[in-house]
């Protein structure tokens, strides 16, 4: 694979995924870590990535960056469309961080009155636009990498909540592995938001499903709703509704 071609993958990867570990990514393309790291460090210098220690962030996670530069923007939104008229007034709700969330966000009718649960300041900040919405931003140690709150203090209060709903943003998904992750207190955070919600629904552009990651956050059956780009009845989502899950 030549220079040009490995750091269009290496970019798409970290678009995608939101969040890469140098030591994945030289398993995936066979090459030296320190190749990957030089590749990471030129595609930091050019402003296309953010490089952090083991790996690389993705610039959605930059609180700065213009809408128009959100990877899968277009299918981001038509998620949060679907997604939003799953919530009715009164409902409990439950979400974690990232860009498909935010878009959920603003997807929101001026009318809804429900309350937000969030570890996300970013979602939080978006949900203040709605006037008839509460927020309720669960506290503790701030992820750099995920820019979500995580650790034991935030799962004890998110699992002191009984919510209707639950929305991830969603890393990758398949029937084998289920939903998975490639950070451990990220997954520890959703799984405290699985076990506390009534309907899980799972937010994912089509790049992400079919794809695995290393850290197991639940499995397929533990999940309710799956909310894509794409239509309902599209084949690559056959395999899904085959399991009893919700395809909007």
């Amino acid at each position: 694979m030549l220079k040009k071609e490995r750091q269009t993958y290496l970019l798409h990867q970290i678009n995608l995924h939101n969040r890469v570990l140098s030591s994945d990514l030289s398993q995936e393309i066979k090459v030296s870590e320190d190749t990957i790291r030089r590749d990471l460090a030129e595609l930091a210098d050019q402003g296309r990535i953010i490089k952090v220690h083991g790996g690389a962030l993705s610039k959605s996670y930059h609180l700065s960056l213009p809408s128009n530069q959100v990877y899968a923007l277009d299918e981001k939104k038509i998620i949060a469309q679907k997604a939003a008229r799953l919530i009715q007034d009164g409902m409990f709700v439950i979400t974690t961080g990232g860009t498909t969330i935010i878009e959920l966000a603003k997807a929101l009718p001026p009318s809804l009155k429900a309350t937000f649960f969030t570890v996300s300041l970013t979602a939080a900040i978006e949900y203040m636009h709605h006037p008839g919405i509460e927020i309720i931003l669960i506290g503790d140690k701030l992820s750099k990498n995920a820019q979500i709150t995580v650790g034991g203090e935030a799962q004890a209060k998110i699992r002191q909540i009984k919510a209707d709903l639950c929305f991830l943003g969603t890393n990758a998904i398949d029937i084998e592995h289920g939903l998975t992750e490639n950070d451990w207190e990220v997954m520890q955070i959703k799984r405290a938001m699985i076990e506390s919600s009534q309907q899980v629904i799972s937010l994912a552009i089509t790049e992400k499903i079919n794809t695995a990651q290393r850290i197991k956050v639940c499995g397929i059956r533990e999940i309710n709703t799956i909310v894509t780009e794409l239509p309902p009845h599209h084949s690559l989502l056959k395999p899904y509704t085959a399991q009893g899950l919700q395809i909007l």
